[in-house]
């Protein structure tokens, strides 16, 4: 239990120090970009979220199967083979992911995003940063889905706070002393990047266990993890579905202003997950390796547990958020225009948020056990129903429809 508060008090405190840099810096990225540029932030955020369904389930198979790993020392070998051979195939992806943005850039520039005081060129030079930024951070779920496989939880998160206040105070300086550009930002959150990766990737291969030979490409390594991997896949593409569909359509059918306040109720809603994400990412590895072993009776102690602690954690501050997030929002941004025009989204988001929250411990102790039928099955009959009233929602009430 005591290595347990460790990796949770460490989760929240990198989770939790990424939540503070973002309220510390998007008001200011608003007064110095404008919340049109901030818009294209929003759009970013949204499109690596919708990228997520590329991912094919292999980082939560990652952290499954490291978590596996990690309690039979015996498979050593095997273990740094697995990763080698996810690994691989991970960059590729990622590669051909951003060639794809970079390509598409022209037609999204003129044909999605509505324009508005911004040039259509600056939009498509920031749209072609987008795809070299999704290209290097594309890997990072990898990795640190690696890292809480093995426990390597407080690494992690040490990790996580240098590299995020690397990209927000050094964003801030940026826009302040060179150029309160939204191309500026980009060009900062790339270099960012590319440190934020390589520095994670040289911790994971270390946080390994040592054995006398190099890791090689094992295709058959894949083939034996393939159908939970798959499960994990099409559990993937269907939550985003859920989740980003509303931004999607917000992205064509909204004034880039309007998709800005959106956005910046998303951020306020999904701050949640500053609690939510810490108690499922220092629980799941245990459930994983707890399953493997049989050892029920202790499962399920750590299962209740960690679903009052969910509880507990969540609903008091969603309560609070939704009832005064007008209140909040006029705190944070110092700005009535947009806590009058967030402060609904935000209600609405931060409900949607704690009850998805509530579902986590239930979903990761069904994945440690290798079942995705489940997920599939919820997830499959909410798309049949949310989707045609997202669209109609948005049509009819716009932004607010969206997030009800």
């Amino acid at each position: 239990m005591s290595f347990f508060k460790r990796n949770l008090m460490a989760n929240i405190a990198g989770l939790g120090w990424s939540a503070l840099m973002g309220l510390v810096c998007i008001p200011l990225y608003i007064k110095f970009m404008g919340i049109e540029a901030f818009g294209l932030v929003g759009f970013y955020i949204m499109l690596q979220a919708a990228l997520q369904l590329l991912d094919f389930g292999l980082s939560p198979t990652m952290n499954r199967e490291l978590a596996r790993y990690s309690v039979q020392p015996e498979k050593a070998g095997e273990a740094r083979d697995f990763v080698r051979t996810l690994e691989l195939g991970y960059w590729l992806l990622g590669i051909i992911i951003g060639a794809a943005v970079i390509a598409a850039a022209p037609f999204i520039a003129t044909h999605w995003i509505k324009t508005g005081a911004i040039p259509v060129d600056d939009i498509r030079h920031s749209v072609m940063m987008m795809g070299v930024l999704a290209a290097l951070q594309w890997p990072l779920s990898f990795y640190q889905g690696g890292l809480l496989g093995l426990q390597r939880q407080v690494l992690m998160n040490g990790i996580t706070i240098t590299m995020s206040t690397l990209s927000g105070g050094g964003a801030i300086l940026i826009l302040f002393l060179i150029s309160p550009t939204i191309t500026a930002y980009f060009s900062w959150q790339i270099a960012v990047s590319a440190v934020h990766v390589a520095a994670i990737t040289v911790f994971l291969w270390r946080s390994m266990p040592a054995v006398d030979r190099s890791p090689r490409f094992d295709p058959a390594l894949f083939r034996n993890i393939r159908r939970f991997a798959t499960g994990m896949s099409v559990i993937t593409l269907s939550a985003l579905i859920l989740m980003q569909l509303d931004k999607v359509i917000l992205a064509k059918l909204l004034s880039l202003k309007m998709f800005g306040y959106y956005t910046l109720a998303g951020v306020v809603g999904n701050g949640l997950y500053v609690l939510i994400t810490p108690v499922f990412n220092s629980i799941f590895p245990r459930f994983s390796a707890l399953a493997l072993r049989g050892e029920e009776s202790e499962l399920k102690e750590l299962y209740h547990q960690g679903t009052q602690l969910m509880a507990v954690l969540v609903l008091p501050v969603a309560a609070v958020i939704a009832l005064f997030s007008f209140d909040i929002l006029l705190l944070w941004t110092g700005s009535v225009e947009i806590a009058t025009n967030a402060s609904p989204i935000v209600s609405l988001l931060v409900i949607g948020t704690a009850l998805n929250g509530l579902m986590t411990l239930p979903y990761a102790l069904q994945i440690a056990h290798g079942w995705t039928k489940i997920g599939i099955c919820i997830n499959t009959g909410f798309i049949f129903v949310l989707v045609p009233s997202i669209i109609f929602m948005t049509g009819y009430f716009g932004a607010v429809g969206a997030a009800a």
